[in-house]
């Protein structure tokens, strides 16, 4: 396996975009366009997405990449039902992704494998086969976004952040981290992640004057989830997210997807709570802005 150290990319030499002015599923030109990397089931997506319009921003998914046909399976529904941007998904090895054909986009965002880092795991690190963020690397060197948005467990603090966020300070980005979890918002379960925001100097600058002008907070819904675990419904409270009896976690798996208990079972441990990642790139965002994003 290839490792990304000792790389370095121009971004001054980007290469042109192709014109896919007749693909609607591309949007538009001053969209911000993304892909999207280890998908699973698009919790990730949404909570992204969430956050950079309540920031000014425009997002437009324009690929998934994800190898599991039943997670994939999801995306389609989704996007068939309109809760996702309609676009090509990749099935496969993203290692396989070809990356250049989509130059013009502007982030590149996913929850890549968590097993090599996991404390429940070996931990193997970067020397266990599963450890993809080489091939991530690969993908950014070739789109050259302006920005990055990514998702793991709490293990990877204690091995592998490190590295990654080396990685990625070397082509540039501004880097910010942090641990969020799911009962911090409210949920009945902890489900401890870290994520990790960088943006470009460019991109920088064109936020600078997003988000903190706006006064954007990320603030919690108080009636989405019970406060307490097992707490009954309240007489004030609207229908709650629907809870799988397998696991006990709220999920976006639509019960026509739940033919699969395996399956089913896999998507909800890999799947990202969408009201944990917008709160982390709002959070991480700010820090950002703060730190990196002044007038030049």
């Amino acid at each position: 396996m290839t490792t990304s150290y000792g790389r370095s990319t121009s971004y001054r030499n980007r290469p042109r975009a192709r014109d896919r002015s007749g693909f609607g599923w591309w949007g538009s030109d001053v969209a911000d366009k993304i892909i999207s990397v280890c998908s699973g089931i698009g919790g990730l997506d949404l909570g992204m997405h969430r956050a950079m319009r309540s920031l000014g921003y425009t997002p437009r998914t324009v690929c998934y990449v994800e190898r599991e046909a039943y997670p994939a399976a999801v995306l389609v529904k989704q996007i068939q039902e309109g809760n996702l941007d309609e676009c090509p998904i990749w099935l496969g090895d993203l290692r396989g992704f070809p990356a250049g054909s989509m130059v013009g986009a502007n982030w590149i965002c996913g929850g890549y494998p968590c097993q090599a880092f996991s404390l429940s795991g070996l931990r193997r690190g970067f020397d266990d086969s599963r450890a993809i963020w080489p091939g991530i690397v690969d993908i950014i060197d070739q789109v050259l976004p302006g920005g990055v948005f990514f998702e793991n467990v709490y293990g990877h603090i204690s091995l592998g952040l490190f590295r990654v966020l080396c990685d990625l300070e070397r082509r540039g980005f501004k880097t910010e981290w942090g641990i969020y979890t799911a009962e911090e918002i409210g949920a009945p379960h902890l489900r401890k992640r870290v994520f990790i925001l960088g943006m470009q100097d460019h991109k920088l600058a064109d936020s600078k004057s997003i988000g903190l002008e706006n006064g954007v907070r990320w603030r919690r819904n108080a009636h989405q989830w019970p406060s307490r675990p097992r707490c009954p419904q309240g007489s004030n409270e609207p229908r709650r997210t629907t809870i799988c009896g397998l696991a006990g976690n709220a999920h976006g798996v639509s019960p026509g997807m739940d033919r699969s208990r395996a399956d089913r079972v896999r998507a909800i441990g890999n799947a990202v709570v969408p009201q944990v990642a917008e709160k982390a790139f709002l959070d991480l965002h700010e820090q950002l802005i703060r730190q990196w994003g002044k007038p030049c």
